[in-house]
């Protein structure tokens, strides 16, 4: 089938958006493809279309469990068989679901990264007819990433066994670096970037300093009308703001990792239909969200990252008409990142101490536990072993660089069964067990394939249908698992701890340099540029975000807050920026007297020099010392 009727039969689009059906035509024509694509670009068009333009499996590798159960829901919605292995899946359902990649008609397979060392994983791989390899969130697989992930480095490994099949890589953020990084750990045959400009022209970057941060938040919702997201950095807070927001009669929810997934996809589609105004929410919320008219986005916190705040700032204005993304910070949130990168890496004896705790608390033998899952909570565990729950998800996340185990996020799983028997077998079970067999009969009435694939079942229908009770319907369940009728996986809202290599002696542990101390230098990297991006007030804000992502010719904005006050000096942008580095150079390396700067400043006139200085100090750049001199404020 055509791609552009794929597009249209599929997707309900007449046309592809810029630069899709480049790279769709690069992906057919076999070359392995990097797709450097904005937030709302449309990146998964680009690995969907050619994937069902093509004979085969698209095998789709992503780090986050809820961005892949939402695509795997939404191309199912289409009409389209796609799966998905997650973490915490039992090993039999994994079993099935691979079986059917192979003889049935799946299209496209979602698997996390840590599932590409798995070596049943790799023997059923080659079995299957894959048509594209296609690599989510890229950037992860860099060590220069803000979200490097080791087990990402296996997909080179995974090509091997499936050399002829193209790889497309795609992020929505990247420096020059990564981006040569990604392409290098990919093993591309020949460089191959599609990248378009991050500069979003519609959209206003304003950074505000304020004591109270939430009068300054009331001020700009009462301002700017329309949809609002609202990131704040920990859970509580979430809540916190949008009960306030409430109360002044702004209509707000909150939305957080913690919540039950009914739950966040209830308050997801709410706010995309307009029921109320603002989402109050951590990181964990905009991951596929696909609302075009979203006014403004506030950040409460300085998020850890640029490359995070620019997809979370980047998701206002999609529509293409005029928004906002704020920034609102403290002086005080400076240091609160500083003091959250020391406890991000606790010391290496604290890692070893929080590993050993782990064994003993599900009690796995040494040699033992590899493929294993278990339910994670982590308050239980901290009261348990008296460790602080901070220091244990920053050891477990360290852990998991290491590739020692895998820590999922919480995230609704529900109750799941596939028979084991034959047809023929069961019936012989109804025919001498009378008690069970009007149950099995509820179970083959209620749901189908039950032969064929792991089900999802509801207890509480199968409850009603039988007039009995829940944990009756739970009770029948693991008796026929037990007697190996079928196997039921019980409903599970728990995050889960996955180990994937066998325990190992907590004397052989080995956290790597790599994983450590490079780690830690890269976040404090990425944490300075975020605290020069807050605290610059002579560039444009457009201007500094995309120099970051190496575009350093673009233009002055003209719409953030540095644009607006620097229109007043009626001065041009280049004059501006040529003058105030100019300023900066000298005055980094010494104080110096108002006359003596305007003497050392070369080809601009003294009057402009004035207004870049006043201007300057205005905005807190520039202060002055107590001999009557000029220095520039760090």
């Amino acid at each position: 089938m055509d791609i552009h009727q794929i597009l249209t039969q599929y997707w309900g689009h007449t046309a592809f958006r810029p630069m899709q059906e480049e790279i769709i035509q690069s992906v057919l024509e076999g070359n392995d493809s990097l797709a450097l694509l904005p937030t709302g670009g449309g990146k998964s068009i680009c690995f969907q279309v050619p994937a069902m333009a093509k004979e085969g499996i698209c095998l789709v590798v992503s780090p986050l469990i809820a961005l892949m159960n939402d695509q795997v829901q939404h191309l199912k919605s289409k009409g389209i068989n796609a799966v998905a292995i997650v973490s915490g899946m039992h090993k039999r359902e994994i079993d099935v679901l691979l079986d059917n990649c192979i003889y049935g008609k799946v299209k496209f397979l979602y698997v996390s990264p840590e599932r590409l060392s798995n070596e049943l994983f790799r023997a059923r791989l080659q079995k299957m007819q894959i048509n594209l390899i296609a690599v989510d969130e890229a950037h992860c697989i860099s060590q220069w990433g803000y979200d490097f992930r080791p087990p990402y480095l296996k997909i080179a490994e995974v090509r091997e066994l499936q050399p002829d099949v193209p790889v497309i890589a795609l992020t929505a953020t990247a420096t020059p670096e990564v981006v040569v990084d990604i392409q290098e750990k990919l093993a591309f045959k020949a460089p191959n970037v599609f990248q378009k400009s991050f500069e979003r022209k519609n959209l206003a970057y304003v950074v505000m300093e304020r004591e109270d941060k939430l009068k300054q938040l009331v001020n700009i919702l009462s301002k700017v009308e329309g949809s609002a997201v609202v990131y704040v950095r920990s859970r509580r807070k979430t809540k916190e703001v949008a009960d306030y927001l409430n109360q002044i009669n702004i209509s707000a929810s909150h939305y957080h990792a913690g919540l039950e997934s009914k739950e966040r996809n209830e308050k997801q589609a709410l706010w995309i239909k307009g029921k109320f105004r603002v989402m109050v929410a951590t990181n964990a919320f905009g991951m596929g969200i696909d609302k075009s008219n979203v006014r403004v986005v506030v950040h409460l916190d300085i998020p850890d990252a640029i490359e995070s705040y620019f997809q979370e700032a980047g998701r206002a204005g999609r529509d293409g008409h005029k928004a906002y993304a704020v920034l609102i910070y403290h002086k005080s949130d400076q240091l609160d990142l500083e003091q959250r990168v020391a406890m991000a890496f606790p010391e290496i004896a604290t890692i070893e101490k929080v590993y050993q705790a782990l064994a003993n608390h599900y009690q796995i033998a040494i040699g033992a536990g590899l493929d294993e899952s278990y339910e994670f909570d982590i308050a239980d565990f901290c009261q348990r072993t008296q460790l602080k729950p901070y220091t244990v998800y920053s050891s477990l996340k360290l852990l998991e660089l290491d590739e020692y185990l895998l820590l999922s996020d919480a995230i609704h799983s529900p109750s799941r069964i596939k028979f084991l028997m034959s047809h023929n077998d069961l019936y012989a079970i109804q025919v001498s067990n009378k008690s069970i067999d009007g149950f099995i009969k509820l179970l083959l009435r209620s749901y189908s394939g039950l032969f064929d694939a792991f089900v999802k079942i509801n207890e509480h229908e199968l409850a009603q249908r039988s007039n009995s009770t829940p944990p009756q319907v739970r009770e029948l369940l693991e008796v026929l698992d037990r007697h190996e009728v079928l196997s039921y996986i019980p409903a599970s809202n728990q995050p889960k701890i996955t180990y994937t290599r066998e325990r190992a002696n907590v004397q052989n542990l080995q956290i790597s340099r790599r994983s450590y101390y490079d780690r830690k230098e890269g976040v404090v990297k990425r944490i300075n540029a975020v605290i020069d991006y807050t605290t610059a007030t002579h560039k444009c804000r457009s201007q500094q975000l995309l120099a970051y992502f190496g575009e350093k010719d673009a233009l002055r904005c003209g719409i953030c807050d540095v644009c607006l006050e620097r229109n007043k000096l009626d001065l041009s942008s280049l004059e501006f920026e040529q003058v105030s580095d100019q300023i900066k150079a000298l005055l980094q390396q010494e104080p110096m007297a108002l006359t003596a700067i305007v003497s050392a400043i070369k080809d601009s006139r003294d009057d402009k020099i004035i207004k870049v200085i006043q201007w300057l100090v205005d905005n807190g750049k520039l202060q002055h010392t107590d001999d009557n001199k000029m220095s520039w404020k760090k």
